[in-house]
C-alpha cells in the first residue's frame, strides 16, 4: 500500500517504513508523530483512490527524524567588462521522516 501526499508544497510517495526527506520541519521535535491528511492518491494493490483534490478520510502518520543541511550550492554572478564578480552560497535544511502508517478511508 502506498500514498501520494502533499506536504509543505511538495508531493511525496509514502509507503510504510519508508524514510522521506522533506523540507525542514521547525515546529516539531525528533521523535514526534505528525498526521498528514492531504493525501492525493492511495493504492492498496488492486484498488486506486484518487482525490479531488484530496482523498477523504485517508491519512498518513509519520515520525520526525533528524534535521540536517544539504551540501552547499554555489552561485557566481559575473558581468563582463564591468569588473563585477559576486560569489554566493547557501545550504538548504531538510528533515528525515519515517512513514509509520498509511490509512485508507
Amino acid at each position: 500500500m502506498y500514498a501520494i501526499v502533499e506536504y509543505k508544497g511538495n508531493q511525496y510517495k509514502a509507503e510504510k517504513d519508508a524514510v522521506l526527506t522533506v523540507n525542514k520541519i521547525s515546529d516539531a521535535k525528533k521523535g514526534d508523530t505528525v498526521t498528514i491528511d492531504t493525501v492525493l492518491l492511495v493504492s492498496d494493490g488492486d484498488k486506486v483512490s484518487v482525490g479531488t483534490p484530496y482523498v477523504k478520510g485517508a491519512k498518513v502518520t509519520v515520525e520526525i527524524g533528524d534535521t540536517f543541511k544539504d551540501k552547499k550550492v554555489l552561485v557566481l554572478k559575473y558581468k563582463s567588462k564591468k569588473d563585477y564578480h559576486r560569489f554566493i552560497g547557501h545550504r538548504s535544511e531538510f528533515t528525515d521522516v519515517t512513514v509509520k502508517d498509511v490509512v485508507l478511508a
